[in-house]
């Protein structure tokens, strides 16, 4: 989105926030365009009003196309209606089916507008372009721009959404993290069941897997919900859907949260879920009468580390007086802004707010929305919905298509990858350091059927007669054309973010490397005796219980008590390759 479009919108919450840390809309890459009309001589004002410069960011994962010709959606020939019907549908494809129209902007992003006959000529054409290739249409918002015309002019955001013809639906995942009773599951239960709480917890009994769950209310495995929207827009979730199949037949686009433990005892888990599960964004729910408390500096520091975006949601604002609300936000500001995090805090109060937070959320990694909502009253708990359906995926489709392109690679246990129904492939390493064909039956996303697995997307798989005794957490199914190979050792640069005392060889520590989880030794630091908190090296370590599957260039987490450390891998020691000829038959 244009930034002038959005620091228009993102101007209703009163603090400015809304336009910090935006970018330029007028790059190549991405689905959200601007149609656009001829500046009349009364609109010249608004043009000067608007007239401030942004600079793109260098981190943006891609960045809307430049239109360059000004698009007349008033009465269009029959030429130029194929042309734009052709224009939109290369823009839902880059966009994995979304797309973002600003109506009523020129080319260069300034804010002319319509008057209200032509603004609805515009959005009866746009209608008959999405019908004509099969999507639905949105209006996002719309605002007066030139305030000193004699006729009033609007401009106005569309989304457009087709599900693309090669999958069911969008599917991004969030996983949920935060302290202990800040209220993730109680949330996640709110939003997938379409019931409020009745500020004793019922909400969140359903996502509860364990007895002792339910009984401490605190959750201490990872858990999956799932929140629908069709493609207009509409929510789907668990109040009108029986069963997951259902909803998935409904939707367009799926949110798939991964419900994460709060409690220190379950950190292990928690990082688990972080590495493994790939999640595109997470969600730290921080509740309004505790504020920034136990794990939830940890948690944040942990998206941070691992380069997940991440927004905030302050929880139980009916439990609290609003100076006990707007302390907590600033308490949350103000670690945002910290030279650790250097984050763009933007508080998001209205409709307009949730709209520009999930579009310059995508587009900008320093952006970092702050919901506060109440699970019990419902209080602007429609602002995070909003913000989920418009949110759009942080890779395109010719990102995808170079990943579709490639060998199947990288398919984690429990976790994500490429693959076709009727691959064959091979899994491993087993505990003896072995790799195993099989083939893929059927593939299912949340129990429905498809044939294909993109990278990025989650899903089952069935083996067959495959002894499922062999699988472990930690093994990976990979072409036997890519000649998997296997190491006990392998090189890290690392940064020691705490320890007690020094980091030195010999000391033993759990290594976290995506779905990989077991505990390794220092067998040496390379130009260093010892490590204190805060420096770096290269480090060596040697798993002690078997051979793992490793990639370079792999974020590492590691961890022993106290002690923490982040890095990623340089350097693999292989001990073995597993040429497709030398791999064992585990077909029946």
């Amino acid at each position: 989105m244009d930034a002038r479009v959005s620091e228009f919108f993102g101007s209703g919450n009163g603090n400015g926030s809304g336009s910090q840390g935006a970018t330029s809309s007028n790059k190549p890459g991405n689905s959200h365009g601007a149609i656009s009309k001829k500046a009349s001589a009364k609109s010249k004002r608004a043009k000067a009003r608007f007239s401030r410069s942004f600079k793109p960011s260098n981190n943006t994962p891609y960045l809307p196309p430049e239109v360059r010709n000004k698009l007349k959606l008033i009465n269009p020939t029959q030429y130029r209606f194929e042309h734009l019907a052709t224009q939109m549908k290369w823009r839902l494809q880059e966009g994995r089916g979304e797309a973002v129209y600003q109506i009523g902007v020129e080319d260069n992003g300034m804010l002319v507008g319509l008057s209200e006959e032509d603004m609805r000529a515009s959005l009866k054409t746009l209608h008959m372009l999405a019908e004509k290739i099969g999507a639905d249409i949105t209006i996002l918002r719309q605002r007066e721009v030139d305030y000193d015309a004699d006729v009033p002019r609007n401009i106005a955001e569309v989304l457009i959404r087709k599900v693309p013809d090669d999958q069911q639906f969008l599917d991004l995942r969030v996983a949920v993290l935060g302290n202990v009773d800040s209220g993730k599951s109680t949330l996640l239960g709110v939003l997938t069941q379409g019931e409020l709480d009745n500020g004793r917890g019922r909400a969140r009994l359903n996502l509860f897997r364990h007895l002792h769950e339910i009984q401490t209310g605190r959750t201490s495995s990872i858990s999956f919900e799932i929140l629908g929207f069709t493609s207009k827009g509409e929510v789907v979730n668990y109040s009108e859907s029986r069963t997951a199949e259902e909803i998935c037949e409904s939707s367009s686009k799926m949110i798939t949260f991964i419900d994460l433990a709060g409690h220190h005892k379950y950190l292990k888990t928690t990082i688990f879920g972080l590495t493994s599960y790939c999640p595109d964004f997470a969600m730290l729910v921080v509740s309004a009468n505790t504020g920034i408390a136990g794990t939830t500096r940890e948690h944040l520091g942990l998206a941070m580390a691992l380069k997940v975006p991440i927004f905030i949601v302050v929880s139980k604002v009916d439990l609290c007086t609003r100076a006990t609300v707007e302390r907590t936000v600033r308490q949350l500001e103000r670690v945002l802004k910290q030279p650790g995090c250097n984050k763009v805090p933007m508080a998001v109060s209205s409709t307009d707010d949730a709209v520009t937070a999930a579009q310059q959320f995508a587009l900008s990694p320093n952006i970092t929305p702050i919901f506060t909502l109440s699970s019990v009253s419902g209080e602007s708990l429609d602002l995070l919905k909003v913000f989920f359906n418009i949110i759009p995926p942080l890779s395109n489709s010719k990102e995808q298509e170079e990943l579709m392109q490639q060998l199947t690679d990288d398919f984690y246990w429990n976790e994500i990858g490429i693959c076709r129904e009727g691959d064959h492939l091979v899994v491993g390493p087993t505990e003896l350091g072995q790799f195993h064909r099989l083939t893929v039956g059927s593939i299912q996303r949340n129990r429905s059927a498809c044939r294909v697995l993109r990278a990025g997307q989650a899903a089952t798989l069935a083996l067959g007669n495959f002894d499922r005794s062999l699988l472990r957490k930690g093994m990976v199914m990979v072409s036997p054309e890519m000649d998997p190979t296997i190491c006990w050792m392998f090189e890290a640069e690392i940064v020691l973010l705490f320890h007690a005392k020094t980091f030195h060889k010999g000391f033993q520590v759990t290594v976290h490397i995506g779905n990989v989880r077991q505990t390794a030794t220092v067998e040496a630091l390379y130009g260093k005796d010892e490590l204190r908190t805060g420096e770096k090296a290269v480090v060596l370590f040697k798993f002690i219980k078997h051979p793992e599957y490793l990639k370079v260039g792999a974020k590492v987490l590691f961890r022993e008590g106290a002690t923490k450390g982040i890095g990623h891998v340089t350097k693999l020691q292989p001990i073995a390759h597993f040429p497709a000829s030398q791999l064992e038959d585990q077909e029946a």
